[in-house]
């Protein structure tokens, strides 16, 4: 959770100081291959794109629709509220430049928005708000596909996700 001396920009919805020095820190949840165990959780662990510690498991507040959809196999949060499960995923605090490199990475804003979202972080006693990568633009038939509430890249779904260095 962001430290008391941090502020959040009304505008950009980023923390305060994109310098690394700033000591600004935002909760992110990731649900998908970001997670302990899952293809791209390495690069949360790269220390060249700045900081990431993990914070603990949570799960949303609100349903949300967890598919998994395009020609990769891709899990997709949809920006839909109240839909779905109480999807299951993990909180990390990270720092203005592994923000930024999250941003990037996620394509950011063409592929994924970044919002937030109040999750239940298991320990604490009130909902945390973090940011999360969701998607707000989609073929209406992916409103359509099964809902997950915890994914895995090899789970029972049989949707082997495509890694980016394979594409």
């Amino acid at each position: 959770m962001p430290g008391p001396e941090c502020k959040w920009s009304a505008e950009t919805g980023a923390p305060c100081g994109t310098d690394d020095s700033s000591g600004c820190l935002a909760p992110v949840f990731v649900y998908g291959t970001l997670k302990t165990g899952q293809p791209n959780h390495r690069v949360l662990l790269d220390g060249a794109h700045g900081r990431a510690a993990f914070q603990g498991r949570a799960r949303t507040l609100e349903p949300y629709p967890l598919v998994i959809a395009g020609e990769h196999n891709i899990p997709r949060l949809l920006n839909l509220p109240g839909r779905g499960h109480h999807v299951a995923g993990e909180v990390y605090e990270v720092d203005g430049r592994m923000l930024r490199f999250l941003d990037e990475f996620e394509d950011c804003p063409d592929m994924y928005q970044r919002t937030r979202l109040r999750v239940a972080l298991e320990g604490a006693r009130a909902p945390l708000e973090c940011f999360v990568y969701t998607t707000a633009t989609y073929p209406p038939e992916w409103v359509h596909l099964p809902y997950l509430d915890d994914y895995d890249s090899q789970g029972k779904h049989g949707l082997r996700y495509n890694p980016r260095e394979n594409r």
